[in-house]
């Protein structure tokens, strides 16, 4: 039986009608940017999330990049974010004209090791931005505690965690900024590219709205540079359909989190030859990505190709870190500067955990990685 790393069909197909309702009303309504759709879906977003404001913007990465034109942080300014994620979170810090400096992340969470971060703060430090990477959060107590000490902002990088929690919170409220992507295969998935950006802070959500529309409160008259960020009325329409359904989708990834754990820990060698994820005290896991390690040169690969023989999707995330990047050379970092982000990238495997996986298909999954660590690989 062949086994998707994702499929996206079975979950919108049962909710066609209401999807097909929603986009016949913005239809109807001839308005296609922003306007009320949108306002609905960032007051529903807003009220999810335990937030002042929730500006619907036109993707994951144009939710950073505003937040950081929004700090006003630019030319001879640097941010410090992990360098093992996905690159449009250095990526946006560039484009502003400042400066990535990339610290280490935790080998068991995969999150920003703030040890690390901090004896990276120089006097030019502006930001940090970390990650909740696979959907679980990041350590904000501590981070923000450091950056309290150091009077510097926090960004917090939720694209893959919408509805993951710390201490009862939902990310994306725990600091300066939040920012979310709605791209199709995250938990809330969009039908095309869209995002959320979420403060808590009026004067920042007030400039953060005037950059989304190209620095214009009032047509065609300008105070900033800003961009053209805005969130696509049919997206916030469809959005609304799905948000009401989202604690329930992240409950069906934990019970399929659960079930791989409960039958991987069972197996030789777990623990040192086969580490699992975990999801932390305080932490509300979405499982955006149940992502394994294997120590040990090639054997990562060694079981993609397994399971790819056996038609079962994988996928790397990420195989090479940010600081390893072509675009990056010229920061001067190194794998053994960021000798946990350097090894994660060798090890790593995510596999199948959508919330519409059934139950033969996980079954197909679970052999066959039993199959390949039985086999002494």
């Amino acid at each position: 039986m062949a086994v998707p790393l994702f499929d996206i069909k079975p979950q919108n197909h049962a909710l066609a009608s209401d999807l097909q309702a929603a986009f016949a009303r913005v239809l109807a309504s001839g308005q296609f940017i922003l306007g009320p759709e949108v306002q609905n879906f960032e007051r529903q977003c807003a009220e999810y999330l335990g937030v002042k404001h929730a500006l619907g913007v036109s993707s994951g990465t144009d939710a950073i990049l505003l937040a950081l034109m929004a700090l006003g942080i630019g030319p001879g300014d640097e941010v410090i974010c992990p360098s093992f994620t996905f690159f449009a979170t250095a990526g946006c810090v560039t484009r502003t004209g400042a400066r990535p400096v990339f610290c280490d992340v935790h080998a068991d969470t995969f999150n920003l090791d703030v040890a690390d971060a901090a004896r990276r703060i120089t006097p030019r430090t502006k930001a940090i931005m970390p990650v909740h990477l696979y959907g679980q959060a990041a350590d904000m107590t501590a981070l923000n505690e450091l950056a309290r000490k150091h009077g510097i902002k926090v960004i917090e990088d939720a694209c893959q965690a919408v509805g993951a929690t710390q201490g009862g919170r939902h990310v994306g409220s725990l600091r300066d900024f939040g920012a979310f992507s709605f791209f199709p295969t995250k938990n809330l998935g969009a039908f095309g590219d869209a995002g959320l950006l979420t403060t808590n802070d009026d004067a920042l959500a007030q400039q953060a709205t005037l950059l989304r529309n190209h620095g214009a409160h009032q047509k065609y008259y300008h105070q900033f540079v800003g961009g053209n960020f805005r969130l696509d009325a049919v997206q916030a329409a469809l959005l609304a359909v799905k948000l009401p359904l989202l604690d329930g989708f992240a409950r069906k990834r934990t019970a399929n989190a659960a079930r791989y754990t409960e039958h991987f820990a069972k197996l030789p060698g777990v623990g040192t030859r086969l580490l699992l994820p975990t999801a932390q005290p305080g932490n509300g896991h979405t499982w955006n990505q149940y992502t394994v390690r294997l120590p040990g040169a090639g054997r990562r690969d060694a079981l993609r190709e397994w399971l790819a023989a056996r038609q079962i999707g994988t996928e790397i995330y990420y195989p090479v870190p940010l600081h390893a990047q072509a675009c990056f050379a010229s920061a001067g970092q190194t794998d053994a500067d960021l000798p946990v982000s350097a090894r994660l990238a060798g090890e790593v495997l995510s596999i199948p955990i959508f919330p519409e996986l059934t139950v033969a298909q996980q079954d197909e999954v679970i052999v066959a990685v039993c199959e390949f660590v039985a086999a002494g690989n």
